[in-house]
């Protein structure tokens, strides 16, 4: 495979110059990629354009993010969507207690107050988007935006001008332009479809559940305190409940939390009482849990 190296793009500067160097600084920094999620966040970076990762829930969508702002050394702003949420609540809000107190000290003045000086940045609350677009530096602020399938079509549309120019439009202040445009990852886990147009404007990639043997290794690497066996048990275990029929199969997040759980307890053998006890810790519905034991929890655990 040929791979992009230093130069591709005018993006942010990347700690490694290649793909591979880059798998290894984000192992580095405890986040396991595999070539082709490697690749794309490379290329975001270094293309200065939007990643769109989607995924089931708890495959390390977000985990991503975080460790990339890691890896870069800089801010990470996270932008959690939901249903509802509006462009003033993701972009900015004014500080009404600050332009109270100076409505009442020109009054204590008898100075004569206009608009113009109740809307000025002093008075200006930024939230996510308008942080990253005036980020001053110097490498690029990583901009999460979370979930973006639980925001509305409205909402997307807001963001075409954001990710298309890293420019917002304040209308009291006018057009907002980054100096360093950030590097922006949404992540949605397709609980709808999202715009063409929003798609068209990022670089794309589908994080599948990874298999048991890379789930034992991030395992290991975010629960290094426990026992060295203990990743392996609870990876084949998450597998063989993933192959249920369940309302919520578990992620490598739950493998994580699942394991936590067990090395507090101080659990020696993954069995059929230990995984009864914790057994809440990777399945979050009560259909779920009775399906699990229904099959048998000696055959989840591997006997055991």
């Amino acid at each position: 495979m040929s791979r992009p190296t230093a130069g591709a793009g005018d993006g942010a500067d990347l700690p490694a110059t290649d793909v591979d160097g880059l798998r290894e600084a984000m192992a580095g920094v405890g986040y396991l990629t595999d070539d082709a999620l490697a690749t794309a966040m490379f290329l975001a970076v270094r293309m200065g354009q939007p990643l769109l990762l989607e995924g089931e829930p708890g495959v390390g969508k977000t985990r991503a993010a975080t460790a990339l702002a890691e890896l870069l050394d800089t801010p990470l702003l996270r932008l959690q969507c939901y249903e509802g949420i509006t462009a003033s609540e993701a972009l900015y809000e004014w500080n009404y207690p600050r332009q109270l107190l100076s409505i009442r000290l020109a009054e204590s003045r008898g100075d004569d107050l206009r608009d113009d000086d109740l809307f000025t940045p002093d008075h200006l609350l930024a939230r996510p988007l308008l942080a990253a677009i005036d980020h001053p530096g110097p490498r690029p602020a990583v901009l999460l935006i979370d979930e973006i399938d639980r925001a509305d079509d409205e909402f997307e549309a807001f963001l075409f001008e954001m990710l298309a120019e890293s420019t917002v439009t304040i209308p009291e202040l006018g057009t907002r332009r980054a100096r360093i445009p950030p590097v922006t990852v949404l992540t949605s886990n397709r609980t709808r479809d999202l715009h063409d147009a929003l798609k068209r404007r990022c670089l794309y990639h589908w994080i599948s559940y990874p298999g048991p043997d890379r789930v034992a290794e991030i395992v290991r690497r975010r629960v290094p305190e426990s026992a060295g066996w203990l990743a392996e048990r609870v990876a084949g275990a998450v597998s063989r409940l993933r192959g249920l029929d369940l309302l919520k199969a578990p992620g490598v997040a739950e493998a994580i939390s699942w394991t936590t759980a067990l090395h507090v307890l101080g659990v020696v053998d993954l069995d059929v009482a230990a995984a009864e006890r914790t057994l809440g810790t990777v399945l979050k519905y009560d259909e779920d849990l009775t399906t699990a034991r229904t099959v048998g929890l000696a055959e989840m655990v591997g006997g055991g």
